[in-house]
């Protein structure tokens, strides 16, 4: 075994200790990543002009890009209604679970894996409610399905992002766009045929707390549409209309001519009539998108000096003692006096009729508030509202515009195509969706994990002084003396494993700054090209199925699948299993050695 000089000791020393603080869990990852880099400074193993080098690479660039494109992706609600279109036809559990693994997996190719996730999990809650199952029978699967199905592109996860750079440092090219799809798509057509069948390892018992809406019996909200010039429902009777909706909405009032009436199912609609309708906060929204029905209050003056904000929504319950109580919007003159819209009603164990403006409020309905993002937190405190923070909601948030799609394809195209480089078609691609409308600025600046993008700039110097202190090379080799004695399958597989060990402890992303470098010297120590070793270092990064802390899209579903530490391993241990088993040839069938 070579000697370590001092300097390489240093190095070792910090990453180790940095490893301890992420299994401590004392700090946050970020906190972690800037102590690690101020050790670094302090030991002399990274010099102050380099220290702030990872902010300007362009990993930060590209991930940062790559969260923005993906919230855009998710508020524009296309995956959502194609799945939404696709499950009206599927009613059996182990055919809903096919359809949304797959469908979380694709689209986490072209959305960053945990965005993906997010974005499809309400169609989990809503076909787990139908069945009358417990959600945690899709929400793991989903999870693990997401983070296979970020394996198949470069902006998928970010492993395959710090990887490329890798190899670009090694060999001057970098990996492109759809290179990880042979080994990704493999991988994640194995993963869906184990979920489909593996999925009755979870305990089906497996149920989350229920939130404070749910607590609340909050069955239905009520709201007041106007039938646009357009709107599919012109011309339909009452019955049509409720029965096209799948009866996931009822009509129970209409103003017609100024007019109130209880309407018959043989009424027709016409343009201009506006109905108070009552449902689900998700199949309202569904509706409303979908036949084009004006909500009531959109369409209203902001108050001045608030024009140039976001118009937002905000859940919350009246609490006791708020004046909203045995008050009605309309005499409140809500919006003249507090620049907001009462847009929807909710009361537990009672259905409403009544138009809002003359639905008088007691405490502890729920309702729902329209106005400048700015102003509805002080809002909600002026009037005695308790904010539901737990639940978003987009009720009457038609915007499904194609152009997030399309601009995603062209950056896709534009990078894979070789035309422009990676970090600046996506951050071309981002502005683009901010620039056009499609994504508001603030929603696109709350979509960036700052505290991913911070570790990211803290730990590429850090990371890099494996190399610069030639720390990497002397590792690599002991490595490489025990790989000697290996087949070059074990030796890739060797890679694949250590990353995937690694990452529960580390985050993926500083599993992969850390571990890329070492399977690069170690591929060269054994003769053989470097792209195989990147690529298992990429796939165990990102396959962190034994825990719920080790990737973000674990923790997601934690909660809210009512999940146990224990339960990931249940499921996960066999497909890592599996990962290594059929990622090792596949590996190598893409990657020659």
């Amino acid at each position: 075994m070579p000697s370590l000089t001092t300097p390489q000791w240093f190095s070792i020393a910090t990453l180790v200790g940095m490893m301890a603080l992420f299994i401590w869990g004392r700090f946050r990852y970020d906190v972690t990543a800037i102590i690690a880099l101020l050790a670094a400074l302090a030991l002399g193993i990274v010099s102050p002009k380099d220290a702030f080098s990872g902010f300007s690479d362009d990993i930060v660039i590209i991930v940062g890009s790559a969260l923005v494109m993906s919230a855009a992706m998710q508020r524009s609600g296309l995956i959502e209604r194609a799945l939404g279109f696709i499950a009206k036809y599927i009613t059996r559990v182990r055919s809903q679970l096919l359809v949304l693994t797959a469908s979380v997996g694709v689209a986490s190719a072209l959305v960053k894996n945990v965005g993906a996730l997010a974005m499809l999990m309400p169609a989990a809650f809503q076909m787990a409610k139908k069945n009358d199952a417990s959600p945690s029978v899709f929400l793991m699967p989903m999870a693990f399905a997401s983070l296979l199905g970020g394996l198949m592109t470069l902006v998928g996860t970010s492993p395959n992002i710090i990887v490329s750079r890798v190899r670009e440092e090694m060999t001057g090219k970098p990996f492109g766009m759809f290179d990880y799809l042979p080994t990704g798509l493999g991988l994640l057509v194995v993963g869906l045929l184990f979920l489909r069948f593996g999925y009755r390892l979870l305990p089906r018992e497996r149920r989350a707390t229920a939130t404070l809406g749910e607590a609340l019996d909050i069955s239905s909200y009520v709201t007041e549409v106007t039938i646009a010039d357009g709107s599919p429902a012109i011309g339909e009777t009452v019955r049509e209309f409720v029965t096209r909706h799948e009866r996931d909405v009822s009509v129970s009032g209409l103003l017609r001519a100024g007019m109130r009436t209880v309407p018959s199912l043989g009424l027709t609609l016409h343009e201009g009539d506006t109905l108070i309708l009552s449902g689900e906060p998700d199949a309202l929204e569904r509706v409303i998108a979908g036949d084009g029905l004006a909500l009531d209050g959109e369409q209203r003056q902001v108050p001045e000096g608030s024009e140039g904000d976001d118009i937002g929504v905000a859940e919350g319950v009246i609490g006791a003692g708020s004046i909203l109580e045995g008050q009605t919007a309309a005499r409140l003159r809500l919006q003249q006096r507090y620049g907001i819209n009462l847009i929807a009603v909710a009361r537990a164990g009672e259905r409403l009729t009544r138009e809002l403006g003359k639905t008088r409020l007691n405490p502890g309905d729920v309702i729902v508030l329209q106005g400048p993002l700015s102003l509805l937190p002080e809002r909600l405190r002026d009037l005695g509202v308790l904010p539901l923070a737990e639940r978003a909601l987009r009720l009457g948030n038609s915007d499904r515009s194609w152009l997030p799609l399309i601009i995603l394809a062209i950056a896709m195209a534009a990078t894979a195509s070789g035309l422009v480089p990676v970090a600046v078609a996506f951050f071309a691609a981002a502005g683009l969706v901010m620039a056009t409308g499609a994504l508001p600025p603030r929603e696109a600046y709350n979509a960036v994990e700052w505290p991913i993008l911070v570790m990211l700039g803290a730990l590429i110097p850090v990371s890099d002084s494996l190399r610069t202190t030639g720390a990497s090379d002397v590792i690599a080799s002991n490595l490489a003396t025990f790989g000697a004695t290996l087949p070059a399958w074990g030796a890739v597989a060797l890679i694949l494993v250590v990353a995937m060990a690694v990452t529960p402890f580390l985050n993926n992303a500083a599993t992969v700054l850390v571990m890329a470098p070492i399977a690069a010297v170690f591929a060269h120590d054994l003769g053989y090209r470097p792209e195989a070793f990147l690529i298992a270092t990429a796939i165990g990064a990102g396959c962190d199925f034994l825990t719920p802390i080790g990737h973000q899209c674990n923790t997601l579903v934690l909660g809210p699948g009512g999940y146990r530490f224990s339960d990931y391993a249940r499921l996960g241990a066999p497909l890592s299993i599996l990962v290594v088993i059929v990622g090792t040839p596949l590996v190598m069938w893409a990657w020659p050695l």
